[in-house]
């Protein structure tokens, strides 16, 4: 093994491809698999989202406010730059970073007592923990953890009117936004309705928002700062307990170093591998489709849907450089592209909370690996959702061996 690379990548997601960056499915979908062509149709203006319900939150009524996930254009970018203030890095390490080391120190007091620990469930207490600082959902009655893992479940049915099992479906997802409410978002919009403070809710509140647009708000977030943060962590550990040379690299540097890994690990490990766009304009790419010329353009036409494969683009050697296939800390990337390459995305719709998933993960992960004769004892099983190829890692098991 070179010094410095590591492992490749532990969650199959197939193959790589056949190295074509632009191609037209057989279904009519465009597929985007470069990096440069990906991250090109991430920032178009001529597109809008697609996937991830979207056509669902078209059925509400117009005057009902779209939550941030599902608009573009002029507006979107008006709310995005509103809330920035909550997500930049000052902010995260002035004010969520003490929340951040309280929850992981409280968490790991239960394996420091007990001798384990599953971290699924340790990472999603801490992740809920932090976002529910950003948001606001300070107020909640018991049972939050419950209530999230109803609303997102490991496997999701399709509601629907035409048969028992939509029915079914659509009744209990009903029943679930309806606990999330009166369980989390109605007692905090009432606390800030009463005295506003410096978080998301509030804002809403000041924007005009009613109490179901803000639920939207607060399940959108609740989906992109607690669900897939929580799979990072544990995507992370695995990496880091199931290659000495790395764990040893990331305890021994300071904290821009133990990120530098983390980025990298994210690189090969996008949580989300799948982004949908629908072109709303004519969008010309580099790539030409076919195996010929690389170098050729090729132009998108407007209506189409477009599925930008964020785990093949992230291997893009073009991009990343050489052995994009195996973990490097702190590799040279071409053409500005950042360290996680477009793992939280790119363009007007990019994950605004980047700096808190990375801090928090930090925090936890280098608190557990300090842990003395702290070990795997059972490593995660891996499952997927196929709409955004994105994956759930359930089942792993850390052990004290030294409680000395």
């Amino acid at each position: 093994m070179d010094e410095d690379h590591y492992g490749e990548r532990r969650v199959g997601r197939g193959t790589g491809g056949d190295g074509c960056p632009v191609r037209r499915g057989p279904d009519g979908v465009w597929q985007v698999s470069g990096y440069e062509e990906a991250r090109a149709v991430l920032r178009a203006t001529a597109t809008v989202q697609a996937g991830l319900g979207v056509e669902t939150v078209e059925k509400l009524p117009s005057r009902f406010r779209r939550p941030v996930l599902y608009r573009d254009g002029p507006e979107h970018r008006e709310d995005r730059r509103q809330t920035a203030r909550f997500f930049t890095p000052r902010r995260v390490d002035e004010h969520y970073r003490e929340v951040m080391v309280e929850v992981a120190e409280t968490q790991l007091d239960t394996v420091r007592k007990t001798g384990r620990g599953h971290l699924a469930d340790l990472s999603f207490h801490l992740a809920i923990e932090v976002a529910s600082a950003v948001i606001g959902l300070t107020e909640s009655r018991p049972g939050i953890r419950e209530r999230l893992e109803r609303f997102f479940p490991e496997k999701f049915g399709t509601p629907g009117l035409t048969s028992l099992h939509g029915i079914r479906w659509l009744v209990r997802q009903n029943s679930n936004w309806l606990r999330v409410y009166w369980g989390d978002v109605r007692p905090a919009v009432r606390a800030r309705r009463r005295r506003r403070r410096d978080d998301l809710i509030s804002h809403l509140l000041d924007e005009g928002c009613s109490s179901g647009e803000i639920l939207g708000e607060c399940l959108t977030f609740a989906a992109a700062g607690m669900v897939t943060t929580r799979e990072f962590v544990n995507v992370a550990a695995w990496h880091l307990f199931g290659d000495p040379a790395l764990l040893a690299r990331y305890r021994a540097a300071d904290e821009p170093g133990r990120i530098a890994v983390l980025q990298e690990i994210l690189r090969l490990e996008p949580v989300i591998g799948r982004l949908r766009r629908r072109t709303t304009a004519p969008l010309r790419l580099p790539g030409d489709g076919q195996d010929a010329d690389p170098d050729a353009e090729v132009t998108v036409p407007a209506g189409e849907l477009v599925d930008i494969l964020l785990h093949r683009a992230n291997l893009d050697a073009r991009t990343v450089g050489e052995r994009p296939e195996r973990l490097c800390p702190g590799r040279p990337m071409a053409a500005g592209a950042g360290a996680p390459g477009l793992s939280f995305g790119d363009g007007a719709h990019k994950c605004p909370g980047a700096t808190i998933a990375l801090l928090e993960t930090d925090v936890f992960l280098s608190r557990l690996f300090a842990l003395p004769g702290i070990r795997m004892a059972a490593p995660p099983r891996v499952g997927f959702k196929d709409g955004i190829d994105s994956y759930e890692l359930r089942g792993c098991t850390v052990v004290l061996t030294d409680r000395t």
